[in-house]
């Protein structure tokens, strides 16, 4: 998929749930509207979208998807843009896993992607030593 990055922590013991806690955070301080699946066995889903630049690049209704999943000492952290999901808090992520979560995007998606990933790429790694 273009614009998806996959991140792969082991032995890190950096618990998903504090992961998760943080990066939301971190994203809201940065002017991200942020939403967040139930925590579930399948992982977290937070779902970021951020008014101006975003949405004249991207259509309204993607975000930056991010799902936290796995163990403290095996964790997965995939990232890429997705479908903005309503009322994502009460919507199973089970039921996530079979939608698109992560969509096929266009060029100009693309280079945004690229772009904000690789900020929050490095933010994440720094925050797995914190989690």
């Amino acid at each position: 998929m273009i614009g998806e990055k996959v991140l792969h922590f082991k032995d890190k013991n950096a618990d998903p749930g504090k992961l998760a806690d943080a990066l939301q955070k971190h994203l809201e301080q940065q002017g991200f509207t942020v939403q967040r699946s139930a925590d579930s066995s399948h992982g977290i889903l937070l779902q970021a979208k951020k008014g101006g630049f975003l949405r004249e690049v991207i259509a309204a209704d993607r975000a930056l998807s991010i799902l936290i999943s796995g163990s403290p000492n095996d964790l997965l952290v995939r990232i890429g843009i997705g479908k903005w999901i309503e009322h994502l808090a009460v919507t199973a992520i089970e039921t996530l896993l079979i939608s698109d979560i992560f969509l096929i995007i266009d060029v100009a998606e693309t280079a945004w992607n690229f772009e904000i990933e690789n900020k929050l790429v490095k933010d994440i790694e720094a925050l797995v030593g914190q989690a």
